[in-house]
């Protein structure tokens, strides 16, 4: 488990894809200092375990579903990523809980700067609108940020977070553009919600897509009516 704090910005030494799988190596030395193999590190949000390392590099083996969901298939030698150690029990949770199971990616599209913040505009998959609400956590290529916005334009949601300075300097969010992909992880709460809503409804088992069946209970279609009015949260984000 992972809490979204980012603690150094890695360097993909390495990258190296199969039909099915691939091998990424990456430059950490806070991360390797205490690393041991099977040991978990979140790479942009993304929980990989360490088969090999060095003194200041580890590799993980990355499987077809993971390059599948995540924005990995575009990475190469040089890139920027976030590392963060697993928490250990007893430990301040200053992010939210992150496991490191993506839900899928999220691009950029639009970048606002602020007097001491930066709006930034995600586009929001139609499957995961329901599990993202105003003020509600998130975590974008592994930071647990804030929900600052919600809304939809025709037929394609949007959410926005505000990233401090601190963000932006201390990990990769700082250098995405508009067109750019992120690792998008929603609330396991959410996610914990939506599949029950969906077997009481469904009677058991559900759809299996864990969001589709909630209408009855929160008064409409998530999916597909409209919000009635869209709000935003100027809070500084974590």
């Amino acid at each position: 488990m992972f809490t979204g704090i980012i603690e150094e910005l890695g360097e993909v030494v390495d990258w190296q894809q199969s039909s099915d799988a691939a091998r990424l190596t990456v430059r950490a030395p806070l991360a390797v200092s205490d690393a041991g193999h099977g040991d978990s590190i979140s790479v942009s949000g993304v929980c990989l375990t360490v088969v090999d390392q060095g003194a200041d590099w580890f590799t993980a083996d990355v499987m077809a579903e993971t390059i599948r969901m995540s924005a990995f298939a575009s990475l190469k030698s040089g890139d920027r990523v976030n590392i963060e150690r697993a928490t250990k029990v007893g430990e301040r949770l200053g992010g939210h809980i992150v496991q490191g199971h993506i839900d899928g990616t999220a691009k950029v599209l639009a970048a606002t700067d602020g007097s001491a913040w930066r709006v930034v505009r995600f586009s929001l998959a139609a499957e995961l609108a329901p599990l993202v609400v105003r003020k509600g956590s998130i975590a974008l290529d592994g930071v647990s940020l804030t929900v600052s916005a919600v809304g939809r334009d025709g037929d394609s949601d949007w959410f926005e977070v505000s990233l401090i300075p601190e963000t932006l300097a201390v990990t990769t969010l700082g250098r995405k553009l508009p067109g750019d992909l992120v690792n998008v992880e929603t609330d396991i709460l959410a996610r914990h919600v939506a599949r029950l809503l969906d077997i009481t409804l469904d009677g058991r088992g559900g759809s299996g897509q864990g969001v589709a069946g909630s209408a009855g209970i929160l008064g409409h279609d998530p999916l597909t009516a409209p919000p009635t009015t869209t709000t935003s949260d100027q809070g500084a984000t974590r």
